[in-house]
């Protein structure tokens, strides 16, 4: 069953543990693979020092604004994309990164073997017809930590917003 927007129009830190277990579908060159979420970060508003709206509303930052449901993809290093899925309500900017799937580790690595890339912003995974989320009913156990390469974010890197099976 694919998630509806009600699933995502919820807190950050209620979604990005409840995505652990789902399924991510993407079609690639015309095939739809499905993988099982296993790692994510929540980015909560403009006060978490971690979330890139905390610097202000931008071009880059926009779709974080919108309702939730959206993805928010951006570039790192020049050459990864990071896939994130936008929570909240319109203009309370929150994100989920998908941090790992089922035997794939690294939200780098996902994007590059989905063929994930900027063509993707804002696209709407309730409606679209080659992303969207999934629930087979699995819940998992899962850990909380620290989320990963936000040393910069001062008390915020130390957030236990890290979810995992």
């Amino acid at each position: 069953m694919k998630l509806l927007r009600e699933f995502f129009t919820r807190d950050v830190l209620i979604v990005a543990p409840e995505l652990l277990g789902k399924i991510l579908v993407c079609k690639v060159d015309g095939d739809f693979f499905r993988y099982r979420i296993t790692e994510t970060e929540a980015y909560r508003g403009v006060d978490d020092l971690a979330c890139h709206a905390s610097k202000g509303r931008t071009a880059r930052t926009e779709a974080m604004y919108h309702t939730g449901g959206v993805v928010y993809v951006y570039l790192i290093y020049g050459m990864y994309w990071m896939l994130n899925i936008v929570t909240g309500n319109e203009n309370d900017p929150q994100a989920v990164l998908i941090r790992g799937l089922e035997g794939i580790y690294g939200p780098g690595r996902l994007t590059r073997k989905l063929q994930i890339d900027k063509s993707f912003y804002d696209e709407d995974v309730t409606v679209s017809p080659r992303i969207w989320i999934e629930d087979d009913g699995f819940v998992p156990q899962y850990k909380t930590g620290t989320r990963i390469g936000i040393d910069y974010a001062g008390e915020w890197k130390d957030k236990p917003w890290r979810f995992y099976i």
